[in-house]
């Protein structure tokens, strides 16, 4: 016994804990049981390796963000279904559930989310470490502009809306003024603290986070959920034109009427112009805000803050691109604008609509057969596809995928409805062929940008091959030739391959033209309101359809420019 008691201890400090249970190691419990009798205090626990109780912090770790993120989710569905539940009711009922109760409950949301917005930019972001990490491919430069930019027109929106509700005081209620003002501080904070933080890989007061992240996001979704199926104020704004048309001729009515015509004239077409920018505001800071939230609790590898340098945007000699599509954007804004002068008036010529869809019939199938030979060049390139788990990247492709269905959407019901009426005329065929190249216009582009926005960017390759050359310590002259070799390879490739120079020719054409194409149903009126779906849906059932996908068709545009950039930059 006293052999077995001196034996070493190294070896059975090693044992398992099945060995340990069963007796496997009594040398050990002998040692310890000797040890604390002369000690005089009871035997310690076992202590579990460093590795098992790793991967037992990781597996409470992982369980405790499903549990919040399913809590949070949780959260907004119900606010999303109560908002909903509301909306829904006012449009069915409109007695017993009025458009003043809704704008009270999103009051209420909206005052609840400004409250956690404050307390994250002041309270959770000053945690000693509450910002360990932050994401570089989330929040990039252009979605921050729009950002800013939307919450903007969306804060002029406001103002023309109170600013005719002053100027209709004498007949409505005061309480109505209240909620502009809401809307506007709220949008404000909002904008700041997006701006600021939508990097943030939150790792203190993860739940909180989370639940103030999803309750802004189902107040944004709402919001864009009654612009889309509320349309008092366009029916006021036209009740009221028809009102003084009849005074005119010396009928009276009994609608409110402003007091001073030409001071309501432009609140009335501010609004009406700044009316789809409020809905994209909505969007955009929902997509922000959804990022944040799977950030929240996220650690990233110590690399992985290095995100290595994109290089300047550059021409790189390319010629036909830029040419191409600037030629469509000159002539994209000659037809706006004449298309926008005329319906300035009171009716809409018939040849203005025949011009507006006569572009589109020629720049979409340009754009179509671009982005058919950008995909056909991808498969013929020599980078490999990037498989990383990114979750930024993953939320564009399903922003670009959701954002198509909107354009798709009208397209398809007005397909319906002019195969169902008059298919033979000239301005229903022109009408029927730019619906059915939108359709395919949409599918080639979004091909086209998530197979570039999955291949690997030369850059992040070329520091990947650096990177590992170091470690040929051994074999130093094998690692000088394969430096050299990476080192010309990268210079070669600085001159531009066919491929490549091909695929920035067709971004640079696609970016412009999709610019063109995001300015031309963002301002203005629609050439939608040509009457041949609004008489085959009838007024209400048109108006949400399009309230539901031009504002998807305006971001869709939008967000292609984003990923065309990415695309651009890395070929």
């Amino acid at each position: 016994m006293p052999a077995q008691a001196s034996a070493p201890s190294q070896p059975a400090s090693m044992a398992s804990p099945e060995a340990q249970k069963t007796g496997a190691a009594p040398a050990e419990e002998n040692q310890v049981g000797t040890g604390a009798e002369k000690m005089g205090a009871p035997a310690p626990p076992y202590q579990k390796s460093w590795l098992a109780r790793h991967f037992s912090l990781l597996r409470r770790d992982r369980q405790a963000q499903k549990a919040g993120q399913l809590f949070s989710g949780l959260l907004a569905l119900n606010v999303v279904f109560l908002g909903g539940a509301f909306i829904c009711s006012m449009i069915f009922n409109n007695v017993a559930v009025t458009l003043g109760d809704v704008w009270i409950l999103l009051a209420a949301l909206k005052a609840l989310s400004l409250l956690w917005l404050l307390y994250y930019a002041t309270c959770t972001t000053r945690h000693t470490h509450a910002m360990l990490f932050r994401d570089p491919h989330a929040g990039s430069i252009w979605v921050r502009g729009s950002l800013v930019l939307f919450g903007s027109c969306a804060v002029c929106l406001n103002v023309f809306r109170l600013g005719y509700d002053v100027s209709h005081i004498h007949c409505k209620s005061q309480l109505e003024l209240i909620f502009p003002v809401i809307e506007i501080v709220f949008i404000g904070a909002q904008t700041w603290v997006l701006w600021k933080h939508c990097k943030d890989c939150v790792q203190v007061q993860t739940n909180f986070t989370r639940c103030g992240l999803m309750l802004t996001l189902a107040t944004n979704l709402l919001l864009w959920v009654l612009a889309v199926t509320n349309d008092s104020m366009h029916r006021e704004i036209k009740a009221e034109l028809s009102a003084l048309v009849e005074n005119f001729s010396g009928n009276d009515t009994n609608t409110c009427v402003c007091l001073n015509a030409t001071v309501c004239e432009v609140f009335q077409k501010g609004y009406l112009m700044l009316y789809p920018f409020s809905t994209e505001y909505c969007l955009i800071c929902c997509a922000v805000l959804f990022v944040m939230w799977k950030n929240v609790g996220r650690r990233l590898a110590p690399h992985a803050g290095a995100h290595p340098g994109t290089p300047p945007f550059h021409l790189h000699g390319a010629i036909f691109g830029p040419l191409l599509g600037l030629l469509a954007l000159v002539a994209g804004v000659c037809v706006f604008v004449l298309f926008q002068i005329e319906a300035s008036g009171l009716a809409i010529a018939r040849q203005y609509f025949i011009l507006y869809y006569a572009f589109y019939v020629a720049v979409l199938p340009a754009m179509s057969l671009a982005c058919l030979a950008g995909t056909a060049i991808h498969g013929l390139e020599e980078r490999e596809l990037d498989t990383l788990k990114n979750p930024t990247r993953s939320l564009d492709v399903v922003l670009l995928m959701g954002a198509a269905l909107g354009q798709m959407g009208i397209a398809y019901f007005s397909i319906v409805a002019i195969v169902a009426t008059r298919p033979h005329e000239l301005l229903n065929r022109l009408i029927l062929a730019y619906s059915l190249l939108i359709i395919l216009q949409h599918i080639a582009q979004n091909l086209f940008i998530i197979e570039g926005l999955h291949r690997r960017p030369l850059w992040e390759t070329a520091g990947k091959q650096e990177a590992e050359l170091p470690r040929r310590g051994s074999l130093l002259e094998l690692g000088q030739d394969l430096r050299r070799a990476s080192l010309a390879y990268i210079h070669s490739y600085s001159h531009l391959n066919w491929k490549r120079r091909a695929l920035k020719e067709i971004c640079l054409f696609l970016i412009l033209c999709n610019l063109t194409l995001w300015m031309m149903p963002a301002f203005g009126i629609h050439p939608f309101e040509n009457g041949l779906e609004k008489d085959f849906y009838g007024y209400r059932t048109w108006f949400t359809i399009v309230n539901f996908g031009l504002p998807l068709g305006v971001f869709y545009r939008m967000h292609s420019v984003g990923g065309l950039v990415e695309v651009y930059l890395e070929a």
